[in-house]
């Protein structure tokens, strides 16, 4: 692959700012109808993320159903609290109300946090990407904190990066050395796809 990272991240932030309201609407919807295979045989706590703007799982509205979705299954779920440079930090979601203003306009959760050595004993982290090729290699947007982070992941830990629908793409994405493979993908029409890495 011969685009930068700097052009394959403008290119698909592009074609995700393009989506429509009502695919983004169905995305959520398909994302959490398909909560429940991603999450079988998977123990507690599980790490996902508030998806903002035009990331899978968004909704013009602000909804969350992934979130909600998880919550209604009784599951544990943890979101991200960013620090600064520092990893990620994790703290519970139990509903749109425990939910306050972070960094880079994003969701954050207000209760208290476990710090990021939780990854450790997490059952499933679900990481936002742009793209993923066949090898695992995560294409981010650049800030850093999931690479700073997953380093931190139990050897039973599942990684699965949540991408739009285009986001497995067959050739070899830029990497770097301390860029930590995902295990999977997860796409709102797709579901999840195993890679063989």
């Amino acid at each position: 692959m011969t685009a930068s990272k700097a052009e394959l991240r403008r290119s698909l932030l592009a074609a995700r700012r393009a989506r429509s309201p009502e695919a983004r609407r169905a995305d959520a919807a398909a994302l959490a109808a398909g909560l429940p295979a991603l999450l079988d045989g998977v123990p507690d706590p599980v790490c996902l993320f508030v998806a903002v703007g035009g990331e899978p799982g968004a909704t013009p509205e602000g909804a969350l159903p992934v979130l909600d979705a998880a919550r209604a299954m009784g599951r544990e779920v943890l979101l991200p609290v960013t620090v600064g440079a520092a990893p990620l930090e994790w703290a519970p979601y139990s509903g749109p109300d425990s939910l306050g203003p972070g960094p880079h306009g994003l969701l954050e959760p207000t209760g208290a946090r476990r710090g990021p050595g939780v990854l450790a004993d997490a059952g499933l982290v679900v990481v936002p990407a742009l793209a993923v090729d066949h090898r695992g290699v995560r294409l981010g947007r650049g800030g850093g904190h999931y690479d700073r982070s997953l380093p931190l992941a139990g050897p039973a830990t599942r990684l699965v990066a949540l991408v739009d629908d285009d986001g497995l793409v067959a050739d070899d994405l830029p990497a770097e050395p301390h860029d930590v493979g995902v295990h999977a993908v997860w796409r709102p029409s797709s579901g999840v796809t195993w890679l063989p890495g």
